[in-house]
């Protein structure tokens, strides 16, 4: 499975940006998705997961509300729409895929992962 997160950038307080990691190499039928960040001096950190084909994500407590994960069965892409962004979102953004569908935020329960995008958030 390979896999490659891209829209990342520069934007300001209170912008919104999409990220999307494009997904290949293998069937995603019940894998889980996750999306991932890493700021500087810091571990990495779940932002939110999906279940490919079924729906129902979930998310970390800072970015519920704010961000929506999605999925495109016909891209083979899952999405990550980010809105009221904050100078403390500012990080890589990272997504991966494992091969079991149960709700995880652990980065050690995921088998694959892209290289991430750069989000920037100026104040």
């Amino acid at each position: 499975v390979q896999l490659q997160a891209s829209g990342g950038g520069l934007i300001q307080a209170g912008g919104s940006l999409r990220l999307s990691c494009a997904i290949a190499g293998h069937s995603l039928r019940g894998y889980g998705l996750g999306w991932f960040r890493q700021a500087p001096g810091k571990l990495r950190e779940f932002v939110g997961g999906i279940t490919w084909g079924e729906g129902n994500p979930y998310y970390a407590a800072f970015a519920e509300g704010r961000f929506t994960i999605s999925n495109d069965n016909d891209k083979d892409t899952v999405y990550l729409q980010m809105t009221s962004l904050k100078p403390e979102d500012t990080a890589v953004y990272y997504c991966a895929a494992r091969i079991w569908s149960y709700r995880t935020s652990a980065p050690s329960e995921y088998d694959y992962w892209g290289p991430g995008t750069q989000v920037t958030v100026s104040s």
